[in-house]
């Protein structure tokens, strides 16, 4: 916010927006306005955040899944964000799983909070969501072993743990 970097997602009257525009626009690198109706900068947030939350883990069982195939996960990585398989999740998280540093960048509490708001939406809504509820079951996990204030990509330490493969960093 303060580098003027982020990504805004609100919603408000052409009124509102008016008057807080000076201060969206010294914080905003992006600023998307999404209609009048409250709540629906949150609900887009919350469907990027489904997708985030499923691209971690799923990214994460795959590096775990690669180790214990025995592939070099450094090079599967080289490999994977040339391919159709990459995500910017992958992308931006493996690394952190390649030098075994899992200083939290972003925690794996966040998406326990946020996988947990996108359930609760879904069941208002009756809406099945099955990927994002197996992936908050992975963040789930992950926190209850004690790696909620760690980095997101902790899950694959979770998936390494309970398969007894190694990762970098491991003891």
């Amino acid at each position: 916010a303060a580098q003027g970097e982020l990504t805004i997602l609100a919603s408000g009257s052409p009124a509102a927006f008016a008057k807080a525009r000076p201060a969206l626009d010294a914080m905003a690198a992006k600023l998307y306005e999404l209609g009048d109706a409250a709540g629906q900068g949150a609900a887009f947030k919350m469907i990027n955040q489904l997708l985030a939350g499923v691209h971690i883990a799923a990214a994460s069982e795959a590096m775990a899944f690669a180790a214990r195939q025995g592939l070099d996960i450094r090079k599967v990585y080289e490999v994977i964000t040339a391919s159709a398989g990459n995500s910017w999740m992958f992308e931006n998280r493996m690394p952190h799983v390649l030098d075994g540093d899992y200083t939290p960048r972003s925690a794996v509490e966040i998406f326990v909070k946020d996988l947990g708001i996108i359930q609760d939406m879904a069941r208002t809504a009756r809406f099945p969501v099955p990927v994002s509820a197996a992936a908050l079951q992975m963040f789930l996990m992950t926190s209850a072993a004690g790696m909620g204030r760690d980095d997101d990509a902790s899950v694959a330490r979770m998936y390494a743990q309970v398969t007894g493969v190694k990762l970098p960093g491991d003891k």
